[in-house]
């Protein structure tokens, strides 16, 4: 199941380009997230420290060519040794994180109490409005917007973008990407001032019950592991890790 879930991670936040090399997948796109920037050892094979060696070295050039740093995204089915070999290169360990699933979306269709005061809105593509608060409440930078307006408009999937309103002001937003029987969720992110005032809750609930009715069942996102309040409200959620998983970073020219 877990390869699985990584193919539909990357269906669902797209790659400018993707190269494929002996099992690994090389990901392009502008440097907006380390996801869509990054190698994807997918298909694991036996490696030797020669084959990875020579792998990681095509990575590297390929990677320099394209003037960014060289990211890998490791999972627990990453290639036996490759995190090590990476660490003795000089490769840094950066934003572990987690895949956490809901196996059941049928036990979270009941909705927070009403709140009148809320209203959330659901466009079916992307808006420059939700693009504009989606970087605001992320402090995406504006030199950003237009990478991150590419990956949006490339994913092929049918998609949510939501907006929720307290008293009609913009507080919270997120994506769902629905693939055959599962939605993720992306970019959850709620207005620094609107904080803690169980948005995001109410938000990712709707979310669910819009999946729920477009005929998703189950669902899955991910996690930074030191985020905690988002990890408090997945598991509030009763989302479960489905696996860890980390990025490797070296910076060009290093």
């Amino acid at each position: 199941m877990a390869v699985a879930i990584e193919e539909l991670t990357m269906n669902a936040w797209p790659s400018q380009q993707t190269v494929a090399h002996g099992g690994w997948l090389l990901r392009l796109a502008e440097g907006y997230t380390k996801r869509a920037n990054s190698v994807h050892p997918l298909y694991a094979q036996e490696e030797t420290a020669a084959s990875l060696r020579r792998k990681i070295d095509a990575c590297e050039a390929f990677y320099d060519r394209a003037g960014q740093d060289t990211i890998f995204k490791l999972t627990p089915f990453a290639p036996d040794g490759l995190d090590l070999a990476l660490e003795a290169r000089g490769y840094v360990l950066d934003t572990p994180s987690r895949v956490m699933m809901l196996p059941n979306l049928d036990s979270l269709l009941r909705s927070k109490a009403y709140d009148p005061g809320i209203a959330i809105e659901c466009e079916d593509r992307l808006s420059y409005s939700w693009l504009g608060l989606m970087c605001g409440f992320n402090d995406i930078p504006a030199c950003k917007e237009g990478a991150a307006a590419r990956i949006l408009h490339a994913i092929t999937m049918k998609t949510g973008y939501f907006t929720l309103y307290a008293d009609k002001v913009p507080a919270a937003c997120g994506l769902a990407v629905i693939e055959g029987e599962y939605v993720g969720l992306y970019d959850i992110a709620t207005a620094p001032s609107q904080r803690n005032q169980g948005h995001g809750e109410r938000l990712i609930r709707h979310m669910l019950q819009w999946a729920r009715a477009n005929g998703a069942a189950r669902s899955y996102l991910q996690v930074v592991q030191s985020n905690a309040p988002a990890n408090r409200l997945y598991a509030k959620l009763s989302y479960e890790e489905l696996y860890p998983y980390w990025f490797r970073v070296k910076k060009r020219g290093g």
